[in-house]
Formats: structure tokens, C-alpha cells, sequence
């Protein structure tokens, strides 16, 4: 089985193969490491040339980054042509058999975090198997992937997504944590609800989540040999302060599930999902939905 690591030709950062390298050496699987170069989707036979030095300077390029990794890694450069950035990852993922794809966020994004752009919008949006995405230069680390975190909310819990998370913490003998995060009503700060009583709702809401997790967890148990999981609760009054009130730590990964409104076994981004992932200070992992939870 193999990581895909994808790229645009026009401008590569190491970002994506830094987090495809953290997950080798979780996974022990290769890393295919490829450049997509659009072309229209009428081919002209005048721009074969034209196409085939693009190809060229993009293979120059990733090999020039591959080349700058770690040892012991199994890295395989490959240079696709395909109408879109999104239409060359699908193609190589079924042509190679790859368990994930891996892609960086957009240039536009805030350094350390996660911003979608046109290619990973897309690419979130229709995947068929997970999608992790690097945040904004993010750097080279010499370990692996230590930890999961789940996050549990929404429609997460009714498509699959804790009892996935953890048969894939069980693969890759990496820790699970579970994260539920809220964001404290904006009534707050109109003076109608007294601090001591939010902090009263809060409370009850992070009891009755833990409940719930509680319960997710011994479903799972019955499909999966051993399941331990810290269950954590991000709570501030905007979703980047939910977000930064939990600890984070180098090799953590963060797990979003696709919408119950979206496609079975197809990745499909919620309204809670996307604006969590927006403020990810680590790298995320987009889940597609279960045929059966």
C-alpha cells in the first residue's frame, strides 16, 4: 500500500512530504511523491513540447526535494499530467493502490494552520479515501505520528468516524484521543446570561459529551481488540480558542469526519468540520463517511 504526496508543478513546498514522512515511519508504506501538471482538457499536439519541458523542470524540482529528506525512506518521485491538480491525485491514488493522500494547505493560509484552497477544497469534497493536509510550511520532523485526535460532535458520531479512528490508532500503534469542542453563546457578551451560568451550561454540555463518548467507545470495543482513549473538551469563545484550549503536541494528527449530509464512502466537509479544521495548529485528517454506523 502506499502514501500519496501531491504537489502542484508550479510551486512545491516540502510541507506535504515532511507529514507523508511522519507517516511512513508509522505505516512502514512507501511514499509516492508526485507533481500534477494541468494541461487543457482538449489536448493540442503543438503543446507537446511545451508540456514535456514543464515536465522537466517539475521533475528537476521534486527530485531536489525528495533528495533532501531523511534516509530510510522509500520515496518514489513521479511527474502526472492530468486537466486538474484534483482529476492527476484521484488517477494515481486508484493507479497505485494508495491508502491516503497527502497535500499541503494553500499559500493564502496563516503559517501553522490549515487554509483550503480551489485544489484541496475540491479535493476534500470528493475524495473516496482520507485526505491529510499539512499546515502552511510545515517543517521536517525526524519521528513519526504519535497520536489521534478524534473530533467527536455534530454528525461525526452517526457516520462511523470514532470507531474508524480508532481501528486505525490500533494499525498504526499510535495513541487515540477523543476532543469535543464549543463555543460559548455569543449571549455572553450581550450581558442577557450571567458567566456563572454559562459556565453551568458548559459544564453540563461537557458532562453529557463525555457520556456519549463514553458509549461510542464501548460499541467500538466490540470491533476492535483494545481501545483506550483520553477524552478532552476545547471550550472558548471562538472556535480558534475552542481549538487552542486543548494541549497539542508534536506528532499529533487531528481527525474530521465527512457530513452525514455527504456521499457514502466519499468525503464530504461540514459546516463544524471546516471551521475547525481552519484552526488546526497541527495537520488534519479528512475521513470519508462509513457505509454503516
Amino acid at each position: 500500500m502506499t502514501i500519496l504526496a501531491g504537489f502542484s508543478w508550479s510551486g512545491h513546498s516540502p510541507a506535504p512530504l515532511h507529514l507523508a514522512a511522519q507517516l511512513s515511519r508509522c505505516t512502514g508504506e512507501k511514499i509516492v511523491a508526485v507533481a500534477v501538471i494541468e494541461r487543457p482538457w482538449l489536448p493540442n499536439p503543438m503543446d507537446n513540447e511545451y508540456f514535456n519541458h514543464l515536465g522537466l523542470q517539475a521533475k528537476k524540482s521534486l527530485e531536489h526535494i525528495v533528495g533532501q529528506m531523511a534516509a530510510g525512506l522509500d520515496v518514489w518521485p513521479i511527474v502526472h499530467q492530468a486537466t486538474s491538480v484534483p482529476e492527476g491525485l484521484t488517477e494515481l491514488a486508484a493507479e497505485v493502490n494508495a491508502d491516503i493522500v497527502v497535500v499541503g494547505s494553500s499559500s493564502t493560509g496563516l503559517l501553522g494552520r490549515i487554509a483550503l484552497g480551489s485544489v484541496t477544497d475540491r479535493l476534500v469534497h470528493t475524495a473516496q479515501l482520507p485526505v491529510a493536509i499539512a499546515p502552511r510550511s510545515y517543517p521536517a520532523h525526524p519521528g513519526r505520528i504519535e497520536r489521534l485526535t478524534v473530533a467527536y460532535g455534530g454528525q461525526a458520531d452517526h457516520v462511523g468516524l470514532v470507531a474508524a479512528t480508532a481501528e486505525l490508532a490500533e494499525r498504526w500503534s499510535v495513541r487515540l484521543r477523543i476532543a469535543s469542542f464549543t463555543v460559548r453563546p455569543m449571549s455572553v457578551f450581550s450581558g442577557s446570561l450571567e458567566p456563572d451560568a454559562d459556565d453551568l451550561v458548559v459544564a453540563q454540555w461537557a458532562r453529557q459529551t463525555r457520556a456519549n463518548i463514553a458509549a461510542q467507545l464501548e460499541a467500538v470495543r466490540s470491533g476492535v481488540g483494545t481501545v483506550d482513549a483520553d477524552v478532552v473538551i476545547g471550550s472558548g469563545s471562538t472556535w480558534r480558542d475552542a481549538v487552542d484550549a486543548v494541549e497539542w503536541e508534536t506528532g499529533d494528527i487531528l481527525v474530521l469526519g465527512s457530513g452525514a449530509a455527504g456521499p457514502v464512502a466519499q468525503v464530504f466537509l461540514g459546516s463544524a468540520a471546516a471551521r475547525i479544521l481552519r484552526h488546526s495548529p497541527v495537520p488534519t485528517m479528512i475521513m470519508p463517511r462509513r457505509a454503516a454506523a
